[in-house]
């Protein structure tokens, strides 16, 4: 094993509603994204999981199937989202606005 063939570690990390499963492992610098996550066996344990689909993320930030981490990142992969939070927030916006004017309706009387 050549010296930039030392070991990094890195966890790769999949989040369902009832659980979360932590894979960590032990891989060279130069590994790939979407080699760390073959490798981790996530795929078969959550056939769902689709890499064409799926976003991936280091902490929280997306990164490509084709990038590099480094010692110690999280690797995450994410679910898709079942509702847009854009349009959650304006139903919730709506919501409150009506609301209020059944609050000030009321007052008035």
């Amino acid at each position: 094993m050549a010296s930039d063939d030392k070991l990094i570690h890195v966890e790769v990390v999949y989040a369902l509603p009832s659980a979360q499963r932590v894979i960590k492992l032990a891989i060279t610098s130069d590994t790939k994204v979407q080699a760390i996550i073959e490798q981790s066996g996530v795929l078969e344990m959550y056939p769902d999981i689709d890499l064409k689909k799926n976003k991936v993320g280091v902490y929280s930030r997306n990164v490509k199937l084709d990038a590099t981490v480094r010692d110690g990142d999280r690797l995450e992969i994410y679910r898709p989202l079942l509702a847009d939070p854009k349009e959650i927030r304006r139903k919730r916006a709506e919501q409150a606005k009506k609301a209020a004017e059944v609050n000030n309706t009321n007052l008035t009387k």
